[in-house]
């Protein structure tokens, strides 16, 4: 690809870019033998099309609607991708094709921890299911949290473990089609919502990290994750999913300097926890702040540079929540719809 002319994205080593003179762009994303051509310079893609036909045997599938188990469908507002088919595959392979539903992937204040007096069950069989979920996820994020869960047991899964992964597919079974609308936006405006869970494993009481990154408008990246340490205050918890959120930034910042799109506004990171702001902003170290310097001095280096800006917002309006605890299912229900989620194949 460097023979061509193309550039390896920092960002993402399978994202080959080339800028033409005129500045046009066409990009070429591989993942093993399967590949996607994009962009606007339409002379190029054809001839990048025959360069590489000359040097592999290949098939040209035409317009991008499936991709690795991932469907795209167009329309006047936007692109939309789902994992439809993946879903109907996998409701058939746990023949759970005619199962009732539930409307939230996981209960509200669950205890599922490690259980030990429930019964074992086939360890390969649920690594199969959760290495599915985990796939799914990437156009659901109505999952991320729950599936981040079952995923912690998979060395050890109980009986109560596949109750959590079965009631995943049971969500999944009432709204197969869900999946996330990209709008067209003409502002290019980008903002994290960051969120933690203190102390909310009952396993070792570490907290859990939250985030979901908005550019354009249209929900790009998000996460839930289990803290690799305990935190000793919510605010220690919060500022270190903060700075998470931060390294989350950076990395798109890579991605929009490899494509040459030039975004001068501060980078907005959204916080419900005043202590974890005050913390970034406050240059005088202290005692109780001593043990997360790094993460501080970290993040107060990005604000000071102008690249971020926090900006508080009440816990009740934090998009962030649903990837760091299970929900009330009205509440899972309007946050999930503010992620940009739709299902094009149902008639409401």
């Amino acid at each position: 690809m460097v023979s061509l002319g193309y550039k390896q994205s920092q960002g993402d080593h399978t994202l080959f870019i080339k800028h033409s003179q005129d500045g046009k762009l066409t990009l070429l994303l591989v993942y093993v033998d399967d590949m996607i051509i994009a962009g606007d310079n339409e002379k190029e893609k054809q001839n990048l099309r025959e360069k590489l036909v000359a040097q592999f045997e290949m098939k040209d599938l035409g317009k991008l609607k499936y991709f690795l188990g991932i469907e795209v469908a167009y329309s006047k507002q936007g692109i939309f991708i789902s994992q439809r088919k993946y879903i109907l595959d996998l409701l058939k392979e746990t023949g759970k094709l005619g199962c009732k539903t539930t409307r939230a992937p996981i209960e509200q204040n669950h205890r599922i921890g490690n259980d030990e007096e429930s019964p074992k069950v086939d360890k390969t069989q649920y690594q199969r299911l959760v290495g599915k979920l985990i796939y799914l996820s990437h156009t659901r994020p109505d999952i991320a949290y729950a599936v981040s869960v079952v995923s912690q047991f998979m060395h050890d899964p109980k009986e109560r473990h596949l109750q959590a992964v079965n009631r995943i597919i049971q969500y999944l079974k009432a709204s197969p089609g869900k999946g996330l609308l990209f709008k067209k936006e003409g502002n290019l405006s980008m903002e994290v919502h960051i969120d933690a869970d203190y102390a909310g494993s009952v396993v070792d009481r570490r907290s859990t990290t939250g985030y979901c990154m908005f550019l354009g408008g249209n929900l790009v990246t998000w996460r839930s994750k289990k803290q690799n340490v305990v935190a000793r205050s919510s605010a220690e918890a919060e500022f270190r999913a903060m700075a998470q959120g931060v390294c989350e930034v950076l990395w798109m910042k890579i991605i929009l300097d490899d494509l040459k799109i030039k975004y001068e506004a501060p980078m907005r990171l959204v916080c419900d926890n005043k202590s974890a702001i005050s913390i970034a902003h406050n240059p005088v170290q202290h005692d109780r702040t001593k043990h997360i310097e790094i993460d501080r001095h970290f993040i107060k280096e990005k604000l000071d540079s102008g690249l971020i800006a926090t900006e508080y917002i009440p816990s009740r309006l934090q998009l962030a929540d649903m990837f760091t605890k299970g929900l009330p299912t009205e509440q899972f229900k309007n946050l999930t719809c503010k992620l940009g989620m739709i299902d094009i194949h149902s008639p409401a």
